[in-house]
């Protein structure tokens, strides 16, 4: 029997969706209601607990899972060791700073789910719930997560350089990189409200305070404070200031307010307040709160979703810091 025209195209189209579904991830919020019923649950202790014994826990995931989704998408692949064939994007210069705590709370909620779900739930999923939990838990939106990541299958040091913004780097260069992962001008400046938690290196805001080329436009008394706290930071790399130095450990809108006030520690915070393209979202963002908030959370919704990988394109890691096979 001769087909028709019309009935191979809809058998070639149906071919077509099925290939492609297999790939593509396909996120919702109950995706683990069955298989890991407790999920919510398990995640939600345990951030609980991480972040009345470290609270600087909060800020640091929320950064882990920023530098996660920009390189690669969300899928965990920073959280990879390095090993004797792969140097991996966790030990590049740019995310040595990245806290230890962040790591170890991603571990921690995998070995739970592990004894109740063993092989269900990938580490990229895990990443992205806890970083919505711990940022309400600290005072900041609600938004939902929605599941069905899959862990990526490459972790590469060389490839962070170039989609990692660098505290040094102009509004038109970071918002490139915001651009590339589907990012306005307004979203980059409401995700940039995260460093109203958590804390910078002297190293990264050091070419500042000090040497001819210190930057007059810092608060004196900030500028007084921050030079007397890192004067050793040569000898000393961890010495460390707020990101927000009015209210460091709760998510709020002072991080714009301070903007204004000549308050932002690093010098692509100071930046937004003088370029004339972001000025007006810090403006809005220090007098509304709401706004802010309303902006970030759905920043972070459309984050969480950046280059997610589907069954085709990833695995459910059996340990967050290693692939399941080393030849992948």
């Amino acid at each position: 029997m001769r087909l028709s025209r019309s009935h191979t195209l809809l058998v070639l189209l149906f071919l077509v969706v099925v290939v492609v579904s297999a790939d593509v991830a396909i996120l919702r919020t109950d995706y683990y209601q069955k298989t890991c019923p407790d999920f919510n649950k398990i995640v939600r202790e345990a951030v609980l607990t991480k972040q009345s014994q470290q609270p600087t826990t909060a800020a640091g995931t929320l950064r882990l899972f920023f530098h996660d989704c920009f390189l690669e998408g969300c899928d965990a692949s920073v959280l990879i060791a390095t090993n004797s064939f792969n140097k991996a994007e966790r030990d590049d210069d740019l995310n040595d700073s990245l806290p230890g705590d962040a790591f170890d709370i991603v571990n921690r909620i995998k070995t739970a789910l592990e004894l109740s779900c063993p092989g269900v739930v990938s580490c990229a999923d895990i990443l992205a719930q806890a970083t919505r939990d711990l940022v309400t838990m600290v005072g900041g939106p609600y938004f939902d997560v929605k599941l069905g990541r899959k862990d990526g299958l490459e972790s590469k040091a060389h490839k962070v350089r170039g989609n990692v913004p660098m505290p040094n780097q102009t509004v038109h260069d970071i918002h490139g990189m915001f651009k590339r992962n589907g990012f306005s001008l307004r979203e980059m400046v409401a995700l940039s409200g995260a460093h109203t938690i958590g804390f910078s290196h002297c190293k990264e805001f050091s070419d500042r305070l000090f040497g001819s080329k210190a930057d007059p436009e810092i608060n004196p008394r900030f500028a007084t404070a921050l030079k007397e706290l890192c004067k050793n930071h040569t000898v000393d790399d961890t010495i460390a200031a707020f990101n927000d130095v009015m209210t460091p450990g709760k998510f709020d809108n002072m991080y714009f307010k301070n903007l204004k006030r000549g308050l932002g520690l690093l010098a692509s915070d100071h930046l937004l307040i003088k370029d004339n393209s972001t000025k007006p979202f810090v403006e809005l963002y220090a007098t509304d709160e709401k706004a802010f908030f309303e902006d970030f959370a759905r920043a972070m919704e459309k984050l969480a979703a950046v280059g997610v990988k589907g069954d085709g394109e990833g695995e459910v890691r059996r340990r967050c810091d290693h692939f399941n096979n080393l030849n992948v």
